[in-house]
């Protein structure tokens, strides 16, 4: 469902954006962009960015780019250039014939670092990384002038010629700008614009050996594309006064230049927010693939069965703040709990299946009862459940001695089975040889159908169920958290955090048959257990679900207390 937004919102931004449209800058236009760099799967951090950038050119009246950041051959792909697409418009944003690429400007870019050279802004340098970094200084000691930092204009322009060329192997030579090892800001202290790298891009193929670096590329990718309102996360703050250093050097108008405004990023506890990290843990096997439902990618999340909706929602509530923070995770599940309790219908699944039968019902009978899709929305309906002389029900909801304050079935102890009768436990049969319980033998009171004349007598449980004839049978995998800390990004080896609890395989589970025909994608409500998502593993009559969320709801608890 594509996006909309009636009004823009409240945020520092917007007020930013307000104050620009008084004073006529940029004749009034609103113009972001979402610029990932396409070396991985997008996260639900970059999810926040795509809804903040789009949502404001929407509710604005404005247009919003996709651009690629694709500075950087050695780590990127086509893959995830179609993966970070396809979660764009799963999350409800059309970029229209805006999209765009650094790549695409890479001649004008070279032809303005041509410029910068000639107006003895830019020089080449022969220093080693190594050497870069030790001469950048300290955040309490200046750098100090690189000894290649006064070469004339014409060596440099040379060297910079012949950089191109490819006569120089990579990393030893680099063009950087001439601005001031003495500044404050560390990124002002003649930062890299241009670096040798002899790989193929996966656009221009072998034509380039250079190619520029972010901060530099940035900020002319955006003033080309005409983007008003460069929004950015909290880490390029610092790079802002460079970001404009670009822009002031080459000459852009400043009344109708691009802004870089930064907001805090997105952190979600037990989550982990490195898209370095996020590769390490699918290139090692900790995970089965970027797609894995307990990663918090975009492509993750979709699979385990979150909506677009639930998303745009969390980020919406979220807000937008200056200041970095850690929201729960608990708050993203309360959303999805809220966008599925509407939506869903509810199914009855049992999950470690118990035997019961029901002794004094008829052999062959089956009946039809009737179950509402979903209470919270009548508009929904009703389905019909079979029922008959052998069901099976939880096996946590027999317990042979049951603890205090346990009202679920066991000897002796009446229970309502959901939508249908009560029945009373009578006879409990063992194994002989483990005296594990695998059947349960019960009477039920005819008297109380659900919806009949004596259907009002009380009993304190009630408990879900299938009819063992008609189940459907399943596998269902079960998701917990895929870290063990609140904070796993605090850990550089993320992998000694893992949860090996993160993921259960539940084989043999059973659901009432109105889920056959399910397609992969489609949402359920499994009574008392949770939201279910059919994966697409699912094959034929072999259907596979995933966990979305329990039912169990603490944030909307906490909120409460």
């Amino acid at each position: 469902m594509a996006a909309t937004y009636s009004a823009p919102p409240t945020n520092f931004i917007q007020n930013i954006i307000n104050e620009d449209r008084e004073r006529g800058k940029h004749g009034g236009r609103v113009h972001t962009r979402f610029p990932p760099e396409p070396n991985g799967y997008l996260h639900i951090g970059h999810a926040k960015s795509i809804c903040l950038n789009f949502g404001i050119a929407l509710s604005n009246g404005g247009l919003c780019n996709l651009r690629y950041d694709d500075t950087n051959p050695s780590k990127e792909e086509v893959e995830y250039v179609n993966s970070i697409e396809e979660d764009v418009r799963w999350l409800g944003f059309d970029w229209g014939d805006r999209k765009f690429y650094a790549s695409d400007y890479f001649d004008q870019m070279y032809e303005y670092a041509v410029q910068l050279i000639k107006e003895g802004k830019a020089y080449v340098c022969d220093l080693s990384p190594e050497e870069i970094r030790e001469y950048r200084g300290t955040l309490t000691e200046p750098g100090k002038e690189s000894p290649y930092r006064n070469r004339s204009v014409e060596e440099n322009l040379d060297l910079f010629e012949r950089m191109r060329a490819g006569e120089f192997p990579d990393g030893s030579r680099v063009l950087r700008a001439k601005i001031d090892m003495g500044s404050p800001n560390l990124n002002l202290r003649d930062p890299v614009l241009y670096r040798i790298m002899r790989v193929p891009h996966h656009r221009t193929g072998d034509k380039w050996c250079i190619y520029p670096m972010y901060d530099y590329a940035h900020p002319i990718s955006d003033a080309i594309e005409g983007i008003t309102h460069s929004i950015c996360t909290l880490e390029f703050e610092d790079h802002r006064p460079l970001y404009d250093w670009v822009l002031d050097a080459l000459h852009f108008e400043v009344d109708d230049r691009p802004q870089q405004i930064e907001f805090a990023r997105l952190n979600l506890t037990y989550t982990v927010m490195s898209k370095r990290k996020l590769r390490h843990l699918v290139e090692k096997g900790y995970v089965n693939g970027w797609d894995d439902p307990r990663m918090p990618t975009i492509s993750g999340l979709r699979r385990r069965g979150y909506t677009p909706e639930a998303i745009r929602d969390f980020c919406e509530r979220i807000g937008v703040a200056k200041s970095n923070s850690v929201v729960d995770i608990a708050y993203l599940e309360h959303c999805i709990r809220e966008d599925l309790n509407l939506r869903a219908p509810r199914v009855m699944a049992v999950l470690r299946p118990l035997k019961v039968v029901i002794t004094n019902y008829p052999d062959n009978l089956v009946e039809e009862l009737e179950a509402e899709n979903n209470p919270e929305n009548p508009a929904m309906g009703s389905r019909k459940v079979p029922f008959s002389k052998v069901i099976y029900i939880e096996r946590d909801d027999f317990a042979e001695n049951p603890p205090k304050g346990f009202f679920r079935l066991s000897p002796g102890r009446e229970v309502r089975l959901k939508h249908a009768y009560i029945i009373k436990c009578d006879q409990v049969i063992k194994d002989e040889k483990t005296g594990e319980i695998v059947e349960v033998h019960c009477t039920y009171d005819p008297e109380t159908r659900s919806g009949g004349s004596a259907a009002g007598r009380k009993v304190k449980g009630t408990l879900h169920w299938v009819s063992a004839e008609h189940a459907v049978k399943a596998e269902v995998r079960v998701y917990h958290h895929l870290f063990t800390v609140e904070n796993p990004d605090e850990f550089d080896a993320v992998e000694e955090v893992l949860n090996p609890s993160s993921l259960e395989v539940l084989t043999g589970c059973l659901i009432e048959p109105t889920v056959c025909g399910a397609k992969p994608g489609d949402r359920y409500q499994f009574l008392r257990q949770g939201y279910f998502c059919v994966d697409p593993d699912s094959r034929g009559e072999k259907l596979v679900f995933n966990r979305i969320v329990p039912l169990k709801d603490s944030w909307a608890k906490t909120k409460k207390e």
